[in-house]
């Protein structure tokens, strides 16, 4: 049975989340449809349909699909395969095909996933179409929609406080393949702090390096290791070398490389604040990549981390922008080897037990078989 996965941009680096849980469904075989192609993730070929594929026409026509839902060849391609299913991924994606579910007239699924849920229309609805679009059709999207997916209680308690109908809106988290983040024994952990994600604010990465740079002067042998990009490595990098003894910036990095520096760091750092437009995390992946790695993970009580980090158990969790609690919780995990090893433990069985990824995709297919057989 077909489904289609869609997404407006196909599909960033970060965005594993969707394609891999997609890739093992069993009893659906997802295509995945977006506005444009961009840099990112190997998607298969002959199951990837855009508007855009990189031409000026491709580009005037892009804008017209978004505003109209207008794109006839792409819809022919669509309607051809007799889709059971849409499920849009993030709720901007999701008023993109109000227009194709009526025409179709099959289920739409919305995954909201973290600041489409967060952000305020006063702050964001004029920085893109496709933020002015999605302001345009709540409500509409509210009613028309078969189902609405959260990927934690937080994110579910903030639609529900914006009107959403409670009784459409289910938790599900995406989960880790376990089979695949697994730490290698044989290799030694070195007193690395790692952080890996967008250097964004809603990152916080201000407030780790504040806090590295209190964590150096106990513990001087510790090193920072960012993976990632965004819009203030340039500002970070010129914070870390006023004030940091030991630390490397890699930029993005392939998926394997980054499992190699989880595999070698005493701990990860996941810093996340709300950021000054109401932006805030879902529940970021890599908390959960990190403890099936057996890595314990040093981060705030910010939107879904709670639900994935055990503080006390499986990590430690500070206020947002507590550069001193944070500090703390590291000092602790570097210097008592006996607290170390229990949480990585600790770390890798609550993963094992709640976030597999092979139980939750056939969760999520019972879910796609209840929309479909009209029990959601």
């Amino acid at each position: 049975m077909n489904i289609i996965i869609f997404n407006s941009l196909l599909l960033p680096p970060s965005q594993t989340f969707i394609r891999d849980p997609a890739e093992k469904l069993e009893r659906f075989t997802a295509y995945y449809v977006g506005s444009r192609r961009v840099e990112g993730l190997e998607l298969p070929l002959e199951r990837t349909l855009v508007v855009n594929r990189g031409t000026l026409l491709g580009k005037v026509g892009e804008q017209v699909f978004k505003l109209t839902g207008f794109a006839p060849q792409l819809y022919q391609q669509i309607k051809a395969l007799k889709p059971a299913l849409i499920h849009a991924q993030f709720g901007l994606s999701g008023v993109l095909m109000l227009p194709w579910v009526k025409d179709l007239e099959i289920p739409l699924i919305v995954h909201y996933r973290g600041a489409d849920a967060t952000i305020s229309e006063a702050d964001s609805k004029y920085t893109s179409l496709n933020h002015w679009l999605y302001f345009q059709k709540k409500e509409t999207l509210k009613h028309k929609a078969q189902l609405f997916l959260t990927v934690s209680q937080f994110i579910r308690q903030k639609l529900i406080a914006q009107g959403f109908p409670e009784d459409k809106i289910l938790n599900h988290y995406h989960g880790v393949d376990i089979q695949k983040f697994w730490a290698d024994p044989k290799i030694a952990r070195e007193s690395i702090v790692l952080f890996v994600g967008r250097l964004t604010e809603k990152k916080g990465c201000k407030y780790l390096l504040e806090a590295i740079t209190i964590v150096q002067r106990e513990c001087p042998d510790v090193e920072l290791v960012i993976i990632g990009d965004g819009p203030l490595r340039a500002e970070l990098e010129t914070i870390a070398l006023r004030s940091l003894k030991k630390y490397q910036f890699l930029g993005v990095q392939p998926p394997e490389i980054v499992k190699s520096w989880m595999n070698r760091a005493r701990l990860l750092a996941a810093p996340s604040v709300t950021s000054s437009q109401g932006d805030a995390e879902g529940l970021p992946n890599v908390v959960l990549e990190a403890q099936a790695m057996s890595l314990p993970v040093v981060s705030t009580v910010h939107a879904g981390i709670p639900e994935a980090v055990i503080d006390g158990e499986t990590g430690y969790l500070s206020p947002e922008a507590d550069s001193q609690g944070l500090a703390g919780s590291m000092v602790r995990l570097f210097q008592d080897h006996t607290l170390w090893q229990t949480m990585s433990y600790k770390g890798r069985e609550h993963v094992e037990t709640q976030f597999d990824r092979a139980k939750q995709t056939k969760v999520l297919e019972g879910i796609y078989e209840s929309v479909l057989s009209g029990r959601i």
